[in-house]
């Protein structure tokens, strides 16, 4: 009889405890970490403004499309470019070369105008000659505010 009721209650602990664990880390899609708890590290942060130039057309295109879709779409679904664009100063594109966007780009929605993203921001002139970010993700294009990941 205690057997039984030993593992009765041990059974009982043991649902609690992981059924409440699941819920908790399964049912959040976001969470914020209290700066108390988190690490303690130096932050530093920089703001970086360059133009981004994306020519697809005339005599030297800086994006070129390397697939298309098997079928027609509205959207253009499936289209594939491979680009080696300019990144500059100004908005002008004769305005100073700080580094070059490297990378692809599809268009992956069928509803709408969304890309793909798989390009490497790569930095020519100044403090940051030499480095480069990674940006991997969807980029919703008529969205007036857009997030991109970057990638470490």
């Amino acid at each position: 009889m205690a057997t039984i009721f030993s593992i009765c209650l041990l059974f009982t602990l043991y649902y609690i405890t992981f059924s409440t664990f699941y819920s908790t880390v399964s049912g959040i899609f976001c969470e914020e970490i209290n700066k108390g708890i988190a690490m303690k590290r130096v932050e530093k942060r920089s703001h970086l403004h360059f133009y981004f130039h994306d020519v697809i057309s005339g005599k030297k295109p800086s994006a070129v499309k390397i697939a298309g879709p098997p079928n027609s779409s509205a959207y253009g679904f499936g289209a594939t470019m491979m680009m080696d664009d300019a990144l500059t100063e100004g908005p002008e594109i004769s305005s100073k070369l700080v580094g070059r966007a490297q990378g692809m780009y599809a268009l992956a929605a069928q509803e709408d105008v969304s890309l793909l993203m798989v390009m490497n921001l790569a930095f020519t002139e100044g403090t940051y000659n030499g480095s480069s970010i990674s940006v991997v993700g969807r980029n919703p294009v008529f969205d007036d505010v857009r997030e991109m990941p970057i990638v470490e």
